[in-house]
């Protein structure tokens, strides 16, 4: 194994001192000669010196870091980058920043004091907060001092914050609308809150079905625990033709469960997603879904990120449209 190259051995061949071969090396170079630097560079490529990144990124007052925090809630049981709603719009983040020129670092937590630690021991140019609909976000602005932006949230539009939304309202509105045109008229909505999102897109829901009936199961937030609930109201769920489930995780979920008791679907239960994740292509029959574009919310949020940087105090929302992607997993009654 090679010998590890110190900065106090480059300085003491070059003539200079450790202080100016780190600041080479980290990028402080106004007060440096031109000559000095190059010399110093020279050195740093014959000696194959490898510098510590995270110490460069730290030292200087632009570190291209952009931190994504995910809510690592309970409902995903300690998985939460493997949900197929997160890691698509982390997958789209990353390389629209990429394409920007800056790094992506993830954290996942519960802790919501996390967020502000988390983002002044790397020295960040910005953060995408997801999951973390009904957070105090004003008080996180106020401490941090870096401008981010939410996905979903759920907050008064304050300056040096961005609301990325997608429009949850009209996406169950579509849903309600479409069952109803296919002669639906019973309905259950399954959902593990009543709040935020997942209530807009519930109440989006009931306006579209008008004059049908809803019937709210609200879910535990583990799969045992939804498996039981359902075996628990199978009367209430078989009263149905339609079910909407308010992410397509559920709906999948849904469907093989049952299928696991001998229903058909969409035979006698259509079910109908919301996200438009890898899921509804996988799963049998296809599902049917709500489609978001993780791309376009990554590109907004980087556009975003740079109106904040240039000062913009204006507060942002920018909501997204959706639609109503018709597959496999409803039928006509």
């Amino acid at each position: 194994m090679a010998e590890r190259v110190r900065i106090a051995d480059l300085a003491e061949e070059l003539g200079l001192s450790t202080a100016t071969v780190s600041n080479v090396i980290h990028g402080k170079t106004k007060k440096i000669s031109d000559e000095t630097v190059k010399r110093v560079q020279a050195l740093l490529e014959e000696r194959q010196y490898i510098p510590n990144m995270a110490g460069i990124l730290l030292a200087r007052n632009d570190s291209r870091i952009i931190g994504v925090v995910v809510n690592n809630h309970e409902k995903y049981e300690g998985r939460v980058l493997e949900d197929a709603f997160v890691s698509a719009s982390l997958n789209a983040l990353l390389f629209e920043l990429e394409r920007a020129g800056y790094f992506m670092m993830i954290k996942a937590t519960q802790d919501w004091g996390e967020v502000e630690r988390f983002a002044s021991m790397w020295n960040m140019d910005g953060m995408v907060l997801l999951g973390f609909c009904d957070s105090d976000y004003e008080k996180l602005r106020a401490k941090m001092h870096i401008p981010f932006v939410v996905y979903d949230g759920f907050f008064q539009a304050d300056k040096g914050i961005c609301n990325l939304t997608i429009d949850n309202f009209d996406g169950g509105r579509q849903v309600g609308a479409y069952l109803k045109e296919m002669g639906h008229r019973k309905a259950v909505l399954l959902s593990d809150n009543d709040i935020c999102v997942d209530a807009l897109r519930m109440a989006g829901f009931r306006e579209g079905f008008s004059d049908g009936q809803t019937d709210f199961l609200e879910v535990p937030m583990n799969r045992e625990g939804r498996r039981r609930l359902y075996l628990e109201n199978m009367e209430r769920i078989r009263a149905c033709t339609a079910a909407f489930a308010v992410s397509d995780v559920y709906a999948a979920e849904f469907i093989h469960f049952l299928q696991e008791q001998g229903i058909s679907v969409p035979g006698e239960i259509s079910v109908v997603g919301f996200d438009n994740n890898a899921l509804c292509e996988s799963c049998f029959p296809r599902l049917t879904t709500v489609g978001q574009d993780a791309g376009e919310r990554a590109r907004m949020a980087v556009h975003a990120l740079r109106r904040l940087w240039d000062g913009d105090t204006d507060p942002i929302v920018e909501p997204l449209p959706v639609k109503l992607i018709v597959r496999d997993s409803v039928k006509r009654e």
